[in-house]
């Protein structure tokens, strides 16, 4: 697999206070409606070697719309497990699932950027008991997924693991 392999271990005190500052309010605000986009942009013009995160691994999801069929992109928190690539469809503990966990659901045909490489890959949501546990993984790579899972209330949150094209 070409995109950096990225253990989901438990974060360091830096990313750990990374988390709560993120987690509060105005922070999920702003990455919820503004950052995503900047992010988009710096990781598109660094090629994907820069994330606005600097302490978080991300990869660049570019993915076709499930309706209009045109050509979006996304960045993403991901780690590695078994050679493949896992994002969380968090939507920062939002109500209803990223519009890009529809749009992979419908193209699962994806293209994944990080830190110079990009592939092609095709994406499964991850059920039952290998969702739990990546879930968990993921829980303690990213403190904040477990307040997104409260704050999810009934919607479960989807697991999504990307596999590289032959």
């Amino acid at each position: 697999m070409g995109i950096p392999e990225v253990r989901p271990d438990p974060p360091t005190s830096f990313v750990r206070a990374g988390a709560r500052v993120m987690g509060l309010g105005p922070s999920r605000w702003f990455l919820r409606r503004i950052g995503w986009r900047l992010d988009r942009a710096v990781i598109n013009l660094t090629n994907g070697r820069v994330s606005m995160s600097l302490v978080m691994p991300e990869v660049l999801l570019t993915h076709t719309g499930a309706k209009t069929g045109q050509q979006r992109s996304t960045p993403l928190t991901y780690f590695t497990d078994a050679g493949r690539v896992i994002v969380i469809a968090s939507n920062y503990g939002g109500d209803r699932h990223p519009a890009w966990f529809h749009n992979v659901k419908a193209n699962p045909r994806v293209t994944l950027s990080a830190r110079g490489y990009r592939g092609t890959f095709i994406g499964e949501e991850v059920t039952g008991a290998e969702r739990d546990r990546l879930f968990g993984l993921a829980k303690q790579f990213v403190p904040n997924y477990a307040d997104y899972e409260k704050r999810a209330g009934k919607r479960r949150i989807p697991v999504v693991a990307f596999t590289e094209a032959a």
